[in-house]
């Protein structure tokens, strides 16, 4: 696991919230020590209006941002992952398909903010709760020693970053 940048995919359900802020966040706060990716098992199409504004409010930047579908990350020409990180408990994360890299992979269950009925001050508060969340388990992720663990230590904390509040 020296490889550097490391590479970590967010995978979730829709990639229209959750796993387009992870993707946003670790971008902005690796400090060039990791790549970015987010995909989604069943893609939206569209990234949730609510996520592009929240980031814009927290002036993190969203050029390059859009939904996709994990597929995208299967083929031999893409990135090899170091890791994969669902963020939502609907994502299988047994039934992925062979990515490059042979990632571990880890579950960060975060409730979807975009599930939550629409009402403008709920709404915006279940988008900021999943901010909060994954910045501070991204802040915890980017603090791990990637280049001193195995595989089978990775995954562990991994694991245990997303069982944390």
């Amino acid at each position: 696991m020296t490889r550097r940048p490391v590479t970590i995919l967010f995978l979730c359900t829709g990639n229209s919230a959750r796993s387009i802020l992870a993707e946003a966040i670790l971008s902005r706060d690796g400090n060039g020590r990791f790549r970015a990716f987010s995909a989604g098992t069943q893609p939206r199409g569209e990234i949730h209006p609510l996520t592009l504004e929240l980031l814009g409010i927290l002036g993190i930047p969203a050029r390059g941002l859009r939904c996709k579908g994990l597929q995208e990350f299967a083929g031999s020409s893409s990135p090899a992952m170091d890791a994969v990180i669902t963020v939502c408990d609907e994502a299988p994360i047994e039934a992925l398909p062979a990515l490059p890299g042979s990632p571990v992979t880890a579950r960060w269950g975060i409730p979807d903010p975009a599930k939550v009925p629409w009402d403008e001050a709920a709404s915006r508060a279940a988008f900021l709760d999943a901010y909060l969340a994954l910045h501070g388990r991204i802040a915890r992720l980017i603090a791990l020693p990637f280049g001193e663990m195995d595989r089978e230590t990775l995954r562990n904390r991994l694991e245990e970053i997303g069982q944390s509040a």
